[in-house]
Protein backbone atom coordinates (compact mmCIF):
# COMPACT_ATOMS: atom_id res chain seq x y z
CA UNK A 1 0.00 0.00 0.00
CA UNK A 2 1.36 3.35 -0.73
CA UNK A 3 0.13 5.34 2.41
CA UNK A 4 0.90 8.95 1.33
CA UNK A 5 -1.45 8.01 -1.81
CA UNK A 6 -3.57 6.93 0.35
CA UNK A 7 -3.69 9.69 3.20
CA UNK A 8 -4.54 12.07 -0.15
CA UNK A 9 -7.24 9.88 -1.08
CA UNK A 10 -9.01 10.00 2.61
CA UNK A 11 -8.16 13.84 2.74
CA UNK A 12 -10.00 14.15 -0.61
CA UNK A 13 -12.70 12.21 0.48
CA UNK A 14 -13.51 14.33 4.05
CA UNK A 15 -13.26 17.43 1.70
CA UNK A 16 -15.41 15.98 -0.75
CA UNK A 17 -18.17 14.95 1.50
CA UNK A 18 -18.37 11.43 0.01
CA UNK A 19 -16.19 8.86 -1.61
CA UNK A 20 -18.34 9.36 -4.43
CA UNK A 21 -17.47 12.96 -4.60
CA UNK A 22 -13.78 12.23 -3.99
CA UNK A 23 -14.04 9.91 -7.00
CA UNK A 24 -15.08 12.40 -9.51
CA UNK A 25 -12.70 15.07 -8.16
CA UNK A 26 -9.65 12.68 -8.27
CA UNK A 27 -10.94 11.28 -11.57
CA UNK A 28 -10.54 7.87 -10.18
CA UNK A 29 -13.27 4.81 -10.13
CA UNK A 30 -15.04 5.11 -7.14
CA UNK A 31 -14.61 1.59 -6.16
CA UNK A 32 -10.32 2.47 -5.86
CA UNK A 33 -11.42 5.07 -3.76
CA UNK A 34 -13.51 2.98 -1.09
CA UNK A 35 -10.14 0.58 -1.27
CA UNK A 36 -7.76 2.99 -0.89
CA UNK A 37 -9.88 3.86 2.23
CA UNK A 38 -10.45 0.63 3.51
CA UNK A 39 -6.57 -0.46 3.04
CA UNK A 40 -5.89 1.99 5.30
CA UNK A 41 -8.28 1.47 8.25
CA UNK A 42 -6.74 -2.29 7.63
CA UNK A 43 -3.71 -0.90 8.22
CA UNK A 44 -4.02 1.48 11.22
CA UNK A 45 -6.76 -1.54 12.69
CA UNK A 46 -8.90 1.04 13.34
CA UNK A 47 -12.02 3.65 11.22
CA UNK A 48 -11.57 6.31 10.27
CA UNK A 49 -15.09 7.48 8.61
CA UNK A 50 -18.61 7.03 9.91
CA UNK A 51 -20.22 5.88 6.28
CA UNK A 52 -24.17 6.11 6.26
CA UNK A 53 -26.44 6.28 3.26
CA UNK A 54 -26.98 9.84 3.84
CA UNK A 55 -23.90 11.28 5.16
CA UNK A 56 -20.15 10.81 5.97
CA UNK A 57 -18.39 11.42 9.13
CA UNK A 58 -14.94 11.03 10.93
CA UNK A 59 -14.66 8.88 13.48
CA UNK A 60 -12.72 10.90 16.81
CA UNK A 61 -9.82 8.50 15.44
CA UNK A 62 -10.31 9.60 12.23
CA UNK A 63 -10.83 13.38 13.03
CA UNK A 64 -7.04 13.51 14.62
CA UNK A 65 -5.49 11.00 11.67
CA UNK A 66 -7.16 13.60 8.72
CA UNK A 67 -5.48 16.64 10.67
CA UNK A 68 -1.91 14.88 10.65
CA UNK A 69 -2.06 13.36 7.29
CA UNK A 70 -2.88 16.96 6.16
CA UNK A 71 0.82 18.38 8.18
CA UNK A 72 2.33 15.57 6.37
CA UNK A 73 1.08 16.51 3.08
CA UNK A 74 1.63 19.97 3.08
CA UNK A 75 5.36 19.66 4.57
CA UNK A 76 6.28 16.84 1.30
CA UNK A 77 4.16 19.77 -0.65
CA UNK A 78 6.74 22.50 0.91
CA UNK A 79 9.89 20.02 0.04
CA UNK A 80 8.70 19.81 -3.77
CA UNK A 81 8.17 23.27 -3.93
CA UNK A 82 11.37 23.95 -2.68
CA UNK A 83 13.08 21.84 -4.91
CA UNK A 84 11.10 23.21 -8.51
CA UNK A 85 12.19 26.36 -7.27
CA UNK A 86 9.35 28.14 -6.06
CA UNK A 87 11.22 29.05 -3.20
CA UNK A 88 13.66 31.20 -5.38
CA UNK A 89 11.13 33.19 -7.35
CA UNK A 90 7.27 33.88 -5.82
CA UNK A 91 5.07 32.26 -8.29
CA UNK A 92 2.36 29.33 -7.75
CA UNK A 93 -1.34 30.29 -6.46
CA UNK A 94 -2.70 32.26 -3.34
CA UNK A 95 -6.36 32.45 -2.02
CA UNK A 96 -7.47 35.34 -0.46
CA UNK A 97 -10.29 36.40 1.31
CA UNK A 98 -11.59 39.74 2.29
CA UNK A 99 -15.56 41.23 3.11
CA UNK A 100 -17.17 42.39 0.33
CA UNK A 101 -17.21 46.31 0.54
CA UNK A 102 -13.53 46.61 1.85
CA UNK A 103 -12.39 44.20 -1.01
CA UNK A 104 -14.08 45.84 -3.44
CA UNK A 105 -12.55 49.29 -2.52
CA UNK A 106 -9.05 48.50 -0.61
CA UNK A 107 -8.20 45.05 -1.23
CA UNK A 108 -8.76 45.11 -4.89
CA UNK A 109 -6.39 48.15 -6.01
CA UNK A 110 -3.49 46.77 -3.86
CA UNK A 111 -4.07 43.16 -5.59
CA UNK A 112 -4.00 44.15 -8.71
CA UNK A 113 -0.79 46.37 -7.99
CA UNK A 114 1.00 43.46 -6.34
CA UNK A 115 0.22 41.17 -9.28
CA UNK A 116 2.12 43.75 -11.71
CA UNK A 117 5.07 43.73 -9.74
CA UNK A 118 4.71 39.16 -9.36
CA UNK A 119 3.20 37.58 -12.73
CA UNK A 120 4.53 34.39 -11.62
CA UNK A 121 1.85 34.44 -9.13
CA UNK A 122 -2.10 33.87 -9.47
CA UNK A 123 -4.96 35.17 -6.65
CA UNK A 124 -8.08 33.61 -6.18
CA UNK A 125 -9.96 36.54 -4.28
CA UNK A 126 -13.20 35.51 -2.15
CA UNK A 127 -14.97 38.50 -1.30
CA UNK A 128 -17.56 37.30 1.42
CA UNK A 129 -18.50 38.75 4.61
CA UNK A 130 -18.85 35.58 6.77
CA UNK A 131 -15.36 34.12 8.50
CA UNK A 132 -13.55 31.80 6.51
CA UNK A 133 -11.86 29.18 7.92
CA UNK A 134 -8.54 29.23 6.20
CA UNK A 135 -7.89 25.56 7.02
CA UNK A 136 -11.07 24.04 6.12
CA UNK A 137 -11.42 26.03 3.04
CA UNK A 138 -8.21 26.06 1.79
CA UNK A 139 -7.71 30.24 2.16
CA UNK A 140 -3.71 31.59 2.58
CA UNK A 141 -4.52 34.54 4.16
CA UNK A 142 -7.59 36.83 5.40
CA UNK A 143 -7.96 39.87 5.92
CA UNK A 144 -10.39 40.81 8.31
CA UNK A 145 -11.73 43.33 10.50
CA UNK A 146 -13.05 43.59 14.32
CA UNK A 147 -11.19 41.78 17.76
CA UNK A 148 -10.04 38.41 16.73
CA UNK A 149 -10.87 35.35 19.13
CA UNK A 150 -7.30 33.47 20.47
CA UNK A 151 -5.96 31.02 17.98
CA UNK A 152 -3.33 29.89 16.39
CA UNK A 153 -3.63 31.99 13.33
CA UNK A 154 -0.84 34.87 13.13
CA UNK A 155 -2.12 38.09 12.62
CA UNK A 156 -0.75 41.34 11.07
CA UNK A 157 -2.74 44.55 12.06
CA UNK A 158 -2.74 47.09 9.11
CA UNK A 159 -4.98 49.79 10.71
CA UNK A 160 -8.33 50.74 12.26
CA UNK A 161 -11.71 51.74 10.90
CA UNK A 162 -14.60 53.42 12.82
CA UNK A 163 -18.27 53.30 13.42
CA UNK A 164 -19.98 55.97 12.26
CA UNK A 165 -23.42 57.06 12.34
CA UNK A 166 -24.83 59.18 9.48
CA UNK A 167 -27.94 60.51 7.84
CA UNK A 168 -28.68 62.23 4.83
CA UNK A 169 -28.95 66.25 4.94
CA UNK A 170 -32.46 66.05 4.32
CA UNK A 171 -33.33 63.53 7.33
CA UNK A 172 -31.50 66.01 9.72
CA UNK A 173 -33.16 69.20 8.48
CA UNK A 174 -36.32 67.53 9.21
CA UNK A 175 -35.79 65.68 11.94
CA UNK A 176 -33.00 67.60 13.66
CA UNK A 177 -29.52 66.22 14.32
CA UNK A 178 -29.05 64.33 17.85
CA UNK A 179 -26.20 65.84 19.98
CA UNK A 180 -26.21 62.69 22.59
CA UNK A 181 -26.45 59.39 21.65
CA UNK A 182 -29.61 58.99 24.11
CA UNK A 183 -31.49 61.27 21.76
CA UNK A 184 -31.46 58.33 19.36
CA UNK A 185 -34.48 56.82 20.90
CA UNK A 186 -36.67 59.65 18.88
CA UNK A 187 -35.19 58.91 15.44
CA UNK A 188 -35.77 56.58 12.98
CA UNK A 189 -32.96 54.62 12.63
CA UNK A 190 -32.14 52.04 10.08
CA UNK A 191 -30.18 48.50 11.38
CA UNK A 192 -28.65 45.35 9.89
CA UNK A 193 -27.25 42.50 12.12
CA UNK A 194 -24.20 42.15 10.83
CA UNK A 195 -22.41 45.16 12.58
CA UNK A 196 -24.55 44.92 15.80
CA UNK A 197 -27.45 44.39 17.55
CA UNK A 198 -30.65 45.90 15.96
CA UNK A 199 -32.08 46.93 19.34
CA UNK A 200 -29.00 48.94 20.41
CA UNK A 201 -25.86 51.24 19.79
CA UNK A 202 -22.99 51.04 21.62
CA UNK A 203 -20.93 54.31 22.31
CA UNK A 204 -17.26 55.27 23.75
CA UNK A 205 -15.04 52.28 25.68
CA UNK A 206 -13.73 51.64 28.53
CA UNK A 207 -15.05 53.24 31.91
CA UNK A 208 -17.34 55.60 29.43
CA UNK A 209 -19.09 53.09 27.53
CA UNK A 210 -22.43 52.68 27.07
CA UNK A 211 -25.40 50.94 25.46
CA UNK A 212 -28.20 52.72 23.77
CA UNK A 213 -31.52 51.37 22.86
CA UNK A 214 -32.57 52.10 19.10
CA UNK A 215 -36.12 52.29 17.16
CA UNK A 216 -35.00 50.36 14.11
CA UNK A 217 -37.70 51.28 11.77
CA UNK A 218 -35.82 49.32 9.07
CA UNK A 219 -34.03 46.29 9.39
CA UNK A 220 -31.42 45.18 6.28
CA UNK A 221 -29.21 42.33 6.27
CA UNK A 222 -26.52 44.16 4.24
CA UNK A 223 -24.50 47.65 4.60
CA UNK A 224 -25.82 48.58 1.02
CA UNK A 225 -28.83 48.23 2.03
CA UNK A 226 -29.06 50.50 4.83
CA UNK A 227 -26.72 53.03 3.04
CA UNK A 228 -29.26 53.17 0.32
CA UNK A 229 -31.84 53.55 2.86
CA UNK A 230 -29.74 56.83 4.63
CA UNK A 231 -29.44 57.98 1.21
CA UNK A 232 -33.52 58.02 0.56
CA UNK A 233 -33.60 60.16 3.75
CA UNK A 234 -35.09 56.97 5.64
CA UNK A 235 -33.33 57.69 9.18
CA UNK A 236 -29.67 57.26 10.70
CA UNK A 237 -27.56 54.01 10.08
CA UNK A 238 -24.22 53.21 11.80
CA UNK A 239 -21.90 51.41 9.49
CA UNK A 240 -18.05 51.50 9.17
CA UNK A 241 -16.30 54.71 8.19
CA UNK A 242 -14.95 53.37 4.81
CA UNK A 243 -18.48 51.66 3.45
CA UNK A 244 -20.04 55.77 3.41
CA UNK A 245 -16.52 57.78 2.55
CA UNK A 246 -17.67 58.59 -1.43
CA UNK A 247 -21.26 59.31 -0.03
CA UNK A 248 -20.12 61.60 2.78
CA UNK A 249 -17.72 63.30 -0.01
CA UNK A 250 -20.52 63.60 -2.10
CA UNK A 251 -22.38 64.96 0.62
CA UNK A 252 -25.21 62.84 0.54
CA UNK A 253 -24.77 61.46 4.35
CA UNK A 254 -23.45 63.32 6.91
CA UNK A 255 -21.43 61.88 9.97
CA UNK A 256 -23.28 62.94 13.56
CA UNK A 257 -22.07 61.44 17.87
CA UNK A 258 -18.34 61.78 16.13
CA UNK A 259 -17.57 62.67 19.92
CA UNK A 260 -19.25 59.43 21.06
CA UNK A 261 -17.78 56.98 18.89
CA UNK A 262 -17.04 53.24 20.00
CA UNK A 263 -13.08 52.47 19.92
CA UNK A 264 -12.02 52.09 16.18
CA UNK A 265 -11.88 48.13 15.05
CA UNK A 266 -8.66 47.11 13.87
CA UNK A 267 -8.15 45.77 10.82
CA UNK A 268 -5.82 42.77 10.26
CA UNK A 269 -4.54 40.55 7.66
CA UNK A 270 -4.53 36.99 8.69
CA UNK A 271 -2.45 33.60 7.99
CA UNK A 272 -1.77 30.62 9.40
CA UNK A 273 1.73 30.55 10.18
CA UNK A 274 3.07 27.58 8.14
CA UNK A 275 7.01 27.25 8.26
CA UNK A 276 8.66 27.86 6.03
CA UNK A 277 6.44 30.37 4.83
CA UNK A 278 6.21 29.94 1.09
CA UNK A 279 7.64 32.74 -0.29
CA UNK A 280 5.09 33.58 -2.58
CA UNK A 281 2.85 34.37 0.80
CA UNK A 282 5.74 36.01 2.38
CA UNK A 283 5.93 38.53 -1.10
CA UNK A 284 2.19 39.37 -0.89
CA UNK A 285 2.22 40.17 2.81
CA UNK A 286 5.56 42.21 2.28
CA UNK A 287 4.06 43.92 -0.26
CA UNK A 288 -0.11 43.91 0.43
CA UNK A 289 0.55 45.57 4.07
CA UNK A 290 2.31 48.60 3.59
CA UNK A 291 -0.32 48.98 0.78
CA UNK A 292 -3.32 48.52 3.12
CA UNK A 293 -1.93 50.60 5.62
CA UNK A 294 -1.60 53.64 3.49
CA UNK A 295 -4.72 53.10 1.37
CA UNK A 296 -6.97 52.72 5.38
CA UNK A 297 -4.36 55.92 6.89
CA UNK A 298 -6.20 58.01 3.71
CA UNK A 299 -9.56 57.02 4.07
Amino acid sequence: MNRLEAMSILVAVVDSGSLSAAARNLDMPLATVSRKVGELESHLKTRLLHRTTRKLSLTEAGSSYVAACRRILEEIGEAERTATGEYAAPKGELVVTAPIAFGRLHVVPVITDFLTHYPEIDINLILTDRVVHLLDEHADVAIRIGELPDSTLVAKRVGTVRRVICASPRYLATHGTPEQPGELGGHKCITFEALESMRAWAFGSGRSAQSVPVHSQLAVNTADAAIAAARLDAGLIRVLSYQVADAIRANELRVVLEAFEAAPLPVSLVHTGQTPLPVKLRAFLDFVTPGLKDRIAAA
